[in-house]
Protein backbone atom coordinates (compact mmCIF):
# COMPACT_ATOMS: atom_id res chain seq x y z
CA UNK A 1 0.00 0.00 0.00
CA UNK A 2 1.55 3.33 -1.03
CA UNK A 3 2.01 5.97 1.65
CA UNK A 4 0.68 9.51 0.95
CA UNK A 5 4.18 10.91 0.42
CA UNK A 6 4.94 8.11 -2.05
CA UNK A 7 1.75 8.87 -3.98
CA UNK A 8 2.66 12.52 -4.22
CA UNK A 9 6.17 11.69 -5.41
CA UNK A 10 4.90 9.21 -7.98
CA UNK A 11 2.30 11.63 -9.28
CA UNK A 12 4.95 14.30 -9.73
CA UNK A 13 6.94 11.82 -11.81
CA UNK A 14 3.89 10.93 -13.91
CA UNK A 15 3.22 14.56 -14.70
CA UNK A 16 6.73 14.98 -16.04
CA UNK A 17 6.70 11.82 -18.13
CA UNK A 18 3.19 11.80 -19.56
CA UNK A 19 1.25 13.39 -22.37
CA UNK A 20 -2.44 14.03 -22.68
CA UNK A 21 -4.53 11.44 -24.46
CA UNK A 22 -8.06 12.11 -25.62
CA UNK A 23 -9.98 8.83 -25.57
CA UNK A 24 -13.60 8.71 -26.62
CA UNK A 25 -14.48 6.06 -24.05
CA UNK A 26 -14.28 5.54 -20.33
CA UNK A 27 -10.91 3.88 -20.13
CA UNK A 28 -7.50 3.78 -21.68
CA UNK A 29 -5.04 0.90 -21.77
CA UNK A 30 -1.46 1.56 -22.83
CA UNK A 31 0.98 -1.31 -23.34
CA UNK A 32 4.71 -0.62 -23.47
CA UNK A 33 7.20 -2.07 -25.99
CA UNK A 34 8.63 -4.21 -23.17
CA UNK A 35 5.31 -5.93 -22.52
CA UNK A 36 4.57 -6.16 -26.26
CA UNK A 37 7.86 -8.00 -26.68
CA UNK A 38 6.95 -10.44 -23.91
CA UNK A 39 3.52 -11.22 -25.37
CA UNK A 40 4.83 -11.43 -28.93
CA UNK A 41 7.55 -13.89 -27.92
CA UNK A 42 4.96 -16.13 -26.27
CA UNK A 43 2.75 -16.08 -29.37
CA UNK A 44 5.76 -16.52 -31.67
CA UNK A 45 6.84 -19.59 -29.72
CA UNK A 46 3.30 -20.96 -29.94
CA UNK A 47 3.67 -21.11 -33.73
CA UNK A 48 6.42 -23.75 -33.48
CA UNK A 49 8.80 -21.42 -35.26
CA UNK A 50 11.96 -23.38 -34.45
CA UNK A 51 10.58 -26.49 -36.17
CA UNK A 52 9.54 -24.47 -39.23
CA UNK A 53 13.05 -23.05 -39.51
CA UNK A 54 14.60 -26.49 -39.14
CA UNK A 55 12.34 -27.80 -41.91
CA UNK A 56 13.20 -25.01 -44.37
CA UNK A 57 13.60 -26.55 -47.86
CA UNK A 58 16.92 -24.88 -48.57
CA UNK A 59 17.87 -27.11 -51.51
CA UNK A 60 14.51 -26.69 -53.24
CA UNK A 61 14.72 -22.90 -52.77
CA UNK A 62 18.19 -22.80 -54.33
CA UNK A 63 17.15 -25.01 -57.24
CA UNK A 64 14.02 -22.98 -57.90
CA UNK A 65 16.03 -19.74 -57.89
CA UNK A 66 18.59 -21.34 -60.21
CA UNK A 67 15.95 -22.52 -62.68
CA UNK A 68 14.34 -19.09 -62.71
CA UNK A 69 17.63 -17.33 -63.42
CA UNK A 70 19.25 -20.05 -65.60
CA UNK A 71 20.32 -17.74 -68.47
CA UNK A 72 22.12 -15.50 -65.97
CA UNK A 73 23.64 -18.06 -63.64
CA UNK A 74 24.76 -20.64 -66.19
CA UNK A 75 25.56 -24.33 -66.05
CA UNK A 76 28.54 -24.03 -63.67
CA UNK A 77 26.14 -23.52 -60.78
CA UNK A 78 23.99 -26.31 -62.13
CA UNK A 79 27.02 -28.61 -61.74
CA UNK A 80 27.37 -27.46 -58.10
CA UNK A 81 23.77 -28.42 -57.41
CA UNK A 82 24.47 -31.95 -58.62
CA UNK A 83 27.14 -32.30 -55.92
CA UNK A 84 24.63 -31.71 -53.11
CA UNK A 85 23.39 -34.88 -51.43
CA UNK A 86 21.65 -33.10 -48.59
CA UNK A 87 21.23 -29.61 -47.09
CA UNK A 88 19.33 -29.33 -43.80
CA UNK A 89 19.11 -26.89 -40.93
CA UNK A 90 20.57 -28.51 -37.82
CA UNK A 91 20.29 -25.87 -35.08
CA UNK A 92 18.33 -22.63 -34.71
CA UNK A 93 18.79 -19.85 -32.19
CA UNK A 94 16.52 -16.81 -32.02
CA UNK A 95 18.29 -14.13 -30.02
CA UNK A 96 17.78 -10.60 -28.68
CA UNK A 97 14.40 -9.87 -30.23
CA UNK A 98 13.75 -6.12 -30.36
CA UNK A 99 10.40 -4.29 -30.24
CA UNK A 100 10.65 -0.56 -30.86
CA UNK A 101 8.60 2.35 -32.14
CA UNK A 102 9.77 4.44 -35.05
CA UNK A 103 9.53 8.23 -35.20
CA UNK A 104 6.33 7.85 -37.20
CA UNK A 105 4.83 5.65 -34.43
CA UNK A 106 5.12 2.44 -36.40
CA UNK A 107 5.79 -0.69 -34.35
CA UNK A 108 8.91 -2.47 -35.56
CA UNK A 109 9.73 -6.03 -34.51
CA UNK A 110 13.23 -7.21 -35.32
CA UNK A 111 13.84 -10.95 -34.95
CA UNK A 112 17.57 -11.78 -35.24
CA UNK A 113 18.37 -15.45 -35.56
CA UNK A 114 21.25 -17.69 -36.45
CA UNK A 115 21.18 -21.20 -37.86
CA UNK A 116 23.67 -23.89 -38.60
CA UNK A 117 22.91 -25.77 -41.80
CA UNK A 118 24.64 -29.09 -42.55
CA UNK A 119 25.74 -29.58 -46.16
CA UNK A 120 26.40 -33.14 -47.38
CA UNK A 121 28.45 -33.22 -50.63
CA UNK A 122 29.21 -36.07 -52.99
CA UNK A 123 32.90 -35.11 -53.20
CA UNK A 124 33.60 -35.60 -49.46
CA UNK A 125 32.42 -37.81 -46.65
CA UNK A 126 32.74 -34.91 -44.19
CA UNK A 127 29.77 -32.73 -43.27
CA UNK A 128 30.14 -29.06 -44.15
CA UNK A 129 28.54 -26.64 -41.66
CA UNK A 130 27.19 -23.28 -42.83
CA UNK A 131 26.55 -20.52 -40.27
CA UNK A 132 23.55 -18.41 -41.32
CA UNK A 133 22.66 -15.10 -39.64
CA UNK A 134 19.75 -12.91 -40.66
CA UNK A 135 16.93 -10.71 -39.40
CA UNK A 136 13.22 -10.84 -39.93
CA UNK A 137 11.87 -7.31 -39.68
CA UNK A 138 8.14 -6.82 -39.25
CA UNK A 139 6.41 -3.47 -39.15
CA UNK A 140 2.92 -2.64 -37.91
CA UNK A 141 1.17 0.70 -38.42
CA UNK A 142 -2.18 2.26 -37.66
CA UNK A 143 -4.67 2.96 -40.44
CA UNK A 144 -7.93 4.87 -40.05
CA UNK A 145 -10.79 3.21 -41.93
CA UNK A 146 -13.69 4.90 -43.73
CA UNK A 147 -15.89 4.53 -40.63
CA UNK A 148 -13.30 6.42 -38.60
CA UNK A 149 -12.17 3.40 -36.62
CA UNK A 150 -8.47 2.64 -36.42
CA UNK A 151 -6.94 -0.75 -37.05
CA UNK A 152 -3.46 -2.20 -37.42
CA UNK A 153 -1.87 -3.09 -40.75
CA UNK A 154 1.04 -5.55 -40.95
CA UNK A 155 3.95 -5.21 -43.35
CA UNK A 156 7.38 -6.79 -43.43
CA UNK A 157 10.78 -6.58 -45.10
CA UNK A 158 13.10 -9.57 -45.44
CA UNK A 159 14.53 -9.23 -48.93
CA UNK A 160 17.37 -6.86 -48.05
CA UNK A 161 20.71 -8.70 -48.10
CA UNK A 162 22.41 -6.23 -45.74
CA UNK A 163 21.41 -8.27 -42.71
CA UNK A 164 22.13 -11.71 -44.17
CA UNK A 165 25.43 -13.46 -43.61
CA UNK A 166 26.38 -17.06 -44.53
CA UNK A 167 29.83 -18.37 -43.65
CA UNK A 168 31.67 -21.68 -43.51
CA UNK A 169 32.36 -22.81 -39.95
CA UNK A 170 35.39 -24.87 -41.10
CA UNK A 171 37.83 -24.81 -43.96
CA UNK A 172 38.25 -27.84 -46.22
CA UNK A 173 40.11 -28.64 -49.43
CA UNK A 174 40.09 -26.23 -52.34
CA UNK A 175 37.46 -28.26 -54.21
CA UNK A 176 35.14 -28.63 -51.22
CA UNK A 177 35.50 -24.94 -50.35
CA UNK A 178 34.77 -24.00 -53.96
CA UNK A 179 31.56 -26.06 -54.03
CA UNK A 180 30.50 -24.86 -50.53
CA UNK A 181 31.04 -21.22 -51.53
CA UNK A 182 28.96 -21.86 -54.63
CA UNK A 183 26.16 -23.14 -52.40
CA UNK A 184 26.45 -19.97 -50.30
CA UNK A 185 26.16 -17.82 -53.46
CA UNK A 186 22.97 -19.69 -54.32
CA UNK A 187 21.55 -19.34 -50.81
CA UNK A 188 22.13 -15.60 -50.57
CA UNK A 189 19.36 -14.60 -53.03
CA UNK A 190 17.16 -17.63 -52.32
CA UNK A 191 17.02 -17.52 -48.52
CA UNK A 192 15.28 -14.12 -48.06
CA UNK A 193 12.51 -15.17 -50.44
CA UNK A 194 12.21 -18.48 -48.60
CA UNK A 195 11.96 -16.73 -45.22
CA UNK A 196 9.31 -14.39 -46.59
CA UNK A 197 7.29 -17.35 -47.79
CA UNK A 198 7.70 -19.63 -44.76
CA UNK A 199 8.32 -17.40 -41.72
CA UNK A 200 6.64 -14.07 -42.40
CA UNK A 201 3.15 -15.65 -42.19
CA UNK A 202 4.17 -17.01 -38.80
CA UNK A 203 5.29 -13.55 -37.70
CA UNK A 204 2.09 -12.00 -39.01
CA UNK A 205 -0.04 -14.53 -37.14
CA UNK A 206 1.96 -13.99 -33.94
CA UNK A 207 1.42 -10.23 -34.22
CA UNK A 208 -2.30 -10.72 -34.80
CA UNK A 209 -2.55 -13.09 -31.84
CA UNK A 210 -0.60 -10.61 -29.71
CA UNK A 211 -3.04 -7.81 -30.53
CA UNK A 212 -6.08 -10.06 -29.98
CA UNK A 213 -4.74 -11.26 -26.66
CA UNK A 214 -4.06 -7.75 -25.36
CA UNK A 215 -7.43 -6.50 -26.59
CA UNK A 216 -9.07 -9.33 -24.67
CA UNK A 217 -7.61 -8.26 -21.32
CA UNK A 218 -10.00 -5.37 -20.58
CA UNK A 219 -13.04 -7.27 -21.92
CA UNK A 220 -12.84 -9.86 -19.13
CA UNK A 221 -15.56 -9.24 -16.51
CA UNK A 222 -14.70 -7.73 -13.13
CA UNK A 223 -17.49 -8.98 -10.84
CA UNK A 224 -18.58 -7.16 -7.68
CA UNK A 225 -21.77 -7.90 -5.79
CA UNK A 226 -24.40 -9.11 -8.24
CA UNK A 227 -22.95 -7.05 -11.10
CA UNK A 228 -19.76 -6.85 -13.12
CA UNK A 229 -17.82 -4.35 -15.16
CA UNK A 230 -16.10 -4.91 -18.47
CA UNK A 231 -14.81 -2.83 -21.36
CA UNK A 232 -15.19 -3.03 -25.10
CA UNK A 233 -12.43 -1.87 -27.41
CA UNK A 234 -13.45 1.19 -29.42
CA UNK A 235 -10.14 1.44 -31.25
CA UNK A 236 -6.58 0.15 -31.13
CA UNK A 237 -3.81 2.52 -32.05
CA UNK A 238 -0.05 2.74 -32.09
CA UNK A 239 0.54 6.11 -30.48
CA UNK A 240 2.91 7.80 -28.05
CA UNK A 241 5.35 4.86 -28.21
CA UNK A 242 2.77 2.37 -26.95
CA UNK A 243 -0.07 0.12 -28.07
CA UNK A 244 -3.10 2.12 -27.01
CA UNK A 245 -6.65 0.83 -26.56
CA UNK A 246 -9.55 3.26 -26.27
CA UNK A 247 -12.18 1.54 -24.13
CA UNK A 248 -15.86 2.01 -23.36
CA UNK A 249 -17.24 0.67 -20.08
CA UNK A 250 -20.21 -1.66 -19.74
CA UNK A 251 -22.07 -2.46 -16.53
CA UNK A 252 -23.50 -5.99 -16.52
CA UNK A 253 -26.07 -7.65 -14.28
CA UNK A 254 -26.60 -11.31 -13.34
CA UNK A 255 -26.03 -13.65 -16.26
CA UNK A 256 -24.12 -10.96 -18.14
CA UNK A 257 -27.26 -8.93 -18.88
CA UNK A 258 -26.34 -5.45 -20.10
CA UNK A 259 -27.45 -2.78 -17.63
CA UNK A 260 -25.60 0.30 -18.79
CA UNK A 261 -23.23 1.51 -21.48
CA UNK A 262 -21.51 4.69 -20.45
CA UNK A 263 -22.09 7.65 -22.71
CA UNK A 264 -19.26 10.14 -22.76
CA UNK A 265 -21.43 12.96 -24.12
CA UNK A 266 -23.51 12.89 -20.94
CA UNK A 267 -20.53 12.91 -18.58
CA UNK A 268 -19.32 15.96 -16.70
CA UNK A 269 -15.86 14.47 -16.34
CA UNK A 270 -13.15 16.22 -18.41
CA UNK A 271 -12.35 14.59 -21.74
CA UNK A 272 -8.62 14.32 -21.31
CA UNK A 273 -7.07 11.48 -19.34
CA UNK A 274 -3.35 11.38 -18.54
CA UNK A 275 -1.60 8.72 -20.63
CA UNK A 276 1.36 7.22 -18.83
CA UNK A 277 4.05 5.51 -20.88
CA UNK A 278 6.74 4.74 -18.31
CA UNK A 279 5.35 1.41 -17.10
CA UNK A 280 4.80 -2.02 -18.65
CA UNK A 281 1.15 -1.03 -18.91
CA UNK A 282 -1.11 1.70 -17.60
CA UNK A 283 -4.86 1.19 -17.24
CA UNK A 284 -6.85 4.37 -16.65
CA UNK A 285 -10.51 4.21 -15.59
CA UNK A 286 -12.60 7.34 -15.52
CA UNK A 287 -14.19 8.68 -12.37
CA UNK A 288 -17.81 8.09 -13.45
CA UNK A 289 -17.09 4.37 -13.89
CA UNK A 290 -15.64 4.26 -10.38
CA UNK A 291 -18.79 5.99 -9.13
CA UNK A 292 -20.95 3.36 -10.82
CA UNK A 293 -19.10 0.67 -8.86
CA UNK A 294 -19.70 2.48 -5.58
CA UNK A 295 -23.37 2.95 -6.45
CA UNK A 296 -23.68 -0.81 -6.84
CA UNK A 297 -21.74 -1.72 -3.71
CA UNK A 298 -23.11 0.99 -1.40
CA UNK A 299 -26.83 1.43 -2.16
CA UNK A 300 -29.07 3.45 0.19
CA UNK A 301 -29.69 1.49 3.39
CA UNK A 302 -30.88 1.94 6.98
CA UNK A 303 -28.80 1.24 10.08
CA UNK A 304 -30.10 1.29 13.65
CA UNK A 305 -28.12 1.33 16.91
CA UNK A 306 -29.14 1.23 20.61
CA UNK A 307 -26.80 4.03 21.50
CA UNK A 308 -26.73 3.60 25.30
CA UNK A 309 -25.88 -0.12 25.01
CA UNK A 310 -23.46 -0.06 22.09
CA UNK A 311 -21.75 3.32 22.40
CA UNK A 312 -22.38 4.51 25.97
CA UNK A 313 -19.71 7.22 25.98
CA UNK A 314 -21.09 8.75 22.78
CA UNK A 315 -24.60 8.48 24.23
CA UNK A 316 -23.48 10.57 27.22
CA UNK A 317 -21.91 13.15 24.91
CA UNK A 318 -25.16 13.37 22.90
CA UNK A 319 -27.15 14.01 26.08
CA UNK A 320 -24.66 16.62 27.22
CA UNK A 321 -24.79 18.58 23.97
CA UNK A 322 -28.60 18.32 23.77
CA UNK A 323 -28.84 19.73 27.29
CA UNK A 324 -27.22 22.91 25.96
CA UNK A 325 -29.05 23.31 22.61
CA UNK A 326 -32.38 21.56 23.19
CA UNK A 327 -33.17 20.82 26.88
CA UNK A 328 -36.63 19.45 26.03
CA UNK A 329 -35.13 16.73 23.82
CA UNK A 330 -32.51 16.00 26.50
CA UNK A 331 -35.22 15.38 29.11
CA UNK A 332 -37.03 12.86 26.89
CA UNK A 333 -34.01 10.72 26.04
CA UNK A 334 -34.27 7.34 27.73
CA UNK A 335 -31.82 4.51 28.35
CA UNK A 336 -33.10 2.69 25.24
CA UNK A 337 -32.60 5.63 22.89
CA UNK A 338 -32.15 4.68 19.26
CA UNK A 339 -30.23 6.36 16.46
CA UNK A 340 -31.16 5.52 12.87
CA UNK A 341 -28.90 6.27 9.93
CA UNK A 342 -30.48 6.26 6.48
CA UNK A 343 -28.26 6.68 3.44
CA UNK A 344 -30.26 9.13 1.39
CA UNK A 345 -28.50 8.61 -1.94
CA UNK A 346 -25.52 6.93 -3.57
CA UNK A 347 -22.08 8.10 -2.43
CA UNK A 348 -20.12 10.26 -4.85
CA UNK A 349 -16.42 9.65 -5.43
CA UNK A 350 -14.04 12.47 -6.32
CA UNK A 351 -10.59 11.50 -7.60
CA UNK A 352 -7.68 13.91 -7.55
CA UNK A 353 -3.91 13.32 -7.65
CA UNK A 354 -3.13 11.13 -4.64
CA UNK A 355 -6.48 11.64 -2.90
CA UNK A 356 -9.94 10.07 -2.85
CA UNK A 357 -12.97 11.83 -1.39
CA UNK A 358 -16.29 10.08 -0.75
CA UNK A 359 -19.31 12.36 -0.26
CA UNK A 360 -22.71 11.14 0.91
CA UNK A 361 -25.95 12.41 2.43
CA UNK A 362 -27.24 10.64 5.56
CA UNK A 363 -30.56 11.13 7.35
CA UNK A 364 -29.89 11.08 11.10
CA UNK A 365 -32.89 10.24 13.33
CA UNK A 366 -32.93 10.15 17.13
CA UNK A 367 -35.71 8.22 18.97
CA UNK A 368 -36.16 8.80 22.72
CA UNK A 369 -36.78 5.08 23.41
CA UNK A 370 -36.96 1.85 21.46
CA UNK A 371 -40.76 1.99 21.69
CA UNK A 372 -41.18 5.37 19.99
CA UNK A 373 -42.30 5.47 16.36
CA UNK A 374 -41.76 9.20 15.88
CA UNK A 375 -38.21 10.60 16.17
CA UNK A 376 -37.38 13.41 18.56
CA UNK A 377 -35.68 15.13 15.67
CA UNK A 378 -34.36 14.39 12.21
CA UNK A 379 -31.17 15.83 10.74
CA UNK A 380 -29.79 15.85 7.21
CA UNK A 381 -26.03 15.19 7.27
CA UNK A 382 -23.67 16.02 4.41
CA UNK A 383 -20.65 13.84 5.18
CA UNK A 384 -17.23 13.51 3.57
CA UNK A 385 -14.81 10.62 3.87
CA UNK A 386 -11.18 10.11 2.99
CA UNK A 387 -10.36 6.79 1.43
CA UNK A 388 -7.58 4.81 -0.17
CA UNK A 389 -7.44 2.36 -3.05
CA UNK A 390 -5.00 -0.48 -2.63
CA UNK A 391 -4.40 -3.89 -4.19
CA UNK A 392 -3.66 -7.37 -2.94
CA UNK A 393 -2.67 -9.81 -5.64
CA UNK A 394 -5.08 -9.41 -8.53
CA UNK A 395 -7.81 -7.62 -6.55
CA UNK A 396 -8.60 -3.95 -6.02
CA UNK A 397 -9.79 -2.78 -2.60
CA UNK A 398 -11.02 0.46 -1.10
CA UNK A 399 -10.83 1.43 2.55
CA UNK A 400 -12.70 4.38 4.10
CA UNK A 401 -10.34 5.87 6.64
CA UNK A 402 -12.16 8.90 8.00
CA UNK A 403 -15.60 10.46 7.99
CA UNK A 404 -16.72 13.92 9.06
CA UNK A 405 -19.81 16.12 8.85
CA UNK A 406 -19.60 19.10 6.54
CA UNK A 407 -23.15 20.43 6.98
CA UNK A 408 -26.00 19.60 9.34
CA UNK A 409 -29.59 20.55 8.50
CA UNK A 410 -32.54 20.32 10.90
CA UNK A 411 -35.23 18.56 8.87
CA UNK A 412 -37.93 18.25 11.57
CA UNK A 413 -38.22 18.25 15.36
CA UNK A 414 -40.98 17.33 17.83
CA UNK A 415 -39.29 19.37 20.57
CA UNK A 416 -39.06 22.73 18.81
CA UNK A 417 -36.49 24.35 16.58
CA UNK A 418 -32.82 24.34 17.56
CA UNK A 419 -29.45 24.87 15.94
CA UNK A 420 -27.76 21.48 15.43
CA UNK A 421 -24.22 22.65 14.61
CA UNK A 422 -22.89 21.76 18.06
CA UNK A 423 -23.84 18.12 17.41
CA UNK A 424 -21.21 17.88 14.67
CA UNK A 425 -18.53 16.15 16.74
CA UNK A 426 -20.96 13.62 18.25
CA UNK A 427 -22.51 12.85 14.87
CA UNK A 428 -19.05 12.33 13.32
CA UNK A 429 -18.23 9.82 16.06
CA UNK A 430 -21.48 7.93 15.44
CA UNK A 431 -20.89 7.86 11.69
CA UNK A 432 -17.30 6.68 12.28
CA UNK A 433 -18.41 3.96 14.71
CA UNK A 434 -21.52 2.74 12.86
CA UNK A 435 -21.67 3.78 9.19
CA UNK A 436 -17.97 3.51 8.32
CA UNK A 437 -17.42 -0.09 9.62
CA UNK A 438 -20.58 -1.21 7.82
CA UNK A 439 -19.45 0.27 4.49
CA UNK A 440 -15.91 -1.05 4.86
CA UNK A 441 -17.39 -4.48 5.57
CA UNK A 442 -19.32 -4.33 2.31
CA UNK A 443 -16.17 -3.29 0.43
CA UNK A 444 -13.93 -5.94 2.00
CA UNK A 445 -14.27 -8.46 -0.87
CA UNK A 446 -12.66 -6.13 -3.39
CA UNK A 447 -12.89 -6.29 -7.18
CA UNK A 448 -10.84 -8.68 -9.35
CA UNK A 449 -8.46 -7.15 -11.87
CA UNK A 450 -8.09 -9.79 -14.58
CA UNK A 451 -6.02 -7.40 -16.67
CA UNK A 452 -3.20 -7.67 -14.10
CA UNK A 453 -3.26 -11.47 -14.02
CA UNK A 454 -3.61 -11.88 -17.79
CA UNK A 455 -0.67 -9.56 -18.46
CA UNK A 456 1.52 -11.76 -16.28
CA UNK A 457 1.94 -9.65 -13.15
CA UNK A 458 1.40 -10.71 -9.53
CA UNK A 459 0.71 -7.28 -8.08
CA UNK A 460 -0.55 -3.88 -9.14
CA UNK A 461 -0.77 -0.35 -7.78
CA UNK A 462 -3.92 1.75 -7.84
CA UNK A 463 -3.27 5.49 -7.90
CA UNK A 464 -5.95 8.22 -7.97
CA UNK A 465 -5.20 10.89 -10.56
CA UNK A 466 -7.24 13.83 -11.80
CA UNK A 467 -10.72 12.51 -12.62
CA UNK A 468 -9.60 8.89 -12.98
CA UNK A 469 -8.02 5.87 -11.33
CA UNK A 470 -4.66 4.69 -12.66
CA UNK A 471 -3.69 1.02 -12.36
CA UNK A 472 -0.10 0.03 -13.09
CA UNK A 473 1.82 -3.20 -12.45
CA UNK A 474 3.94 -3.43 -9.33
CA UNK A 475 7.36 -5.01 -9.52
CA UNK A 476 7.34 -8.42 -7.85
Amino acid sequence: MLQPWALALLWGFLIMSSVQAEPGGQGLLNVSPKLLKKVFLQEFDNQDTIKILKDLPLYDAMKSNYMTNLPVIGNVVGNILTQIIGLNVNTVNIKNLEVTFTESDHLQIKIPFDMVAVLNLAITDKLVELHIESDIIAEVRTVIGQAGQSHLVFSYSTESLSNLQINLLQKFSFTVNYVANGVIELLMPALPKLLKKEICPVVQKAIGNMADRIENWPTLPMPFGQKSLSFEVLSSTLADKSFQLDLNAKLLGPGGKLIKIFNESKSDIPQKIPKVGTFDFSFVVRQDVVNAIFETLLPPEELMVLLENVLPEIARQLKSVLNKINPKAHEQLGSTQIVKLLSQDFPVVSLKPGTVKLSQVVVFEVFATNKDNVPLFTLGIEATSDGQFYTEGHRLFFNIQRISTDRIHLMNSSTGLFSPELLGNVISQILFSVLLPNQNGILRNGIPLPIVKESGFQQAKAIPIQGALLIIPAKS
